[in-house]
């Protein structure tokens, strides 16, 4: 699935996920706060960590829905090595 720090970055802008909740490939993120800015601060935040840049076809809002499209996008830009 994805690492601890994928994990770390999304919950941090989850204001109404608990420590406790479960956070699934499935998860709806707006469900759990996460808004345009929160969407904005993760985008960025996700790019400096991970030293990608997304492709301008990610950055729409079904890439945000939930953290399995997500982290798909983050894969796609993520260079193969």
């Amino acid at each position: 699935m994805w690492d601890k720090q994928f994990e770390a970055l999304l919950r941090h802008r989850l204001p109404l996920l608990s420590s406790g909740d479960e956070l699934s490939a499935d998860t709806n993120l707006r469900e759990f706060g996460l808004d345009s800015m929160g969407a904005v601060e993760l985008l960025s935040a996700l790019e400096s960590d991970y030293s990608v840049q997304f492709d301008e076809e990610a950055l729409v809002l079904d890439t945000f829905n939930t953290p399995g499209a997500l982290w798909a996008a983050l894969s796609a830009a993520r260079p193969t090595s």
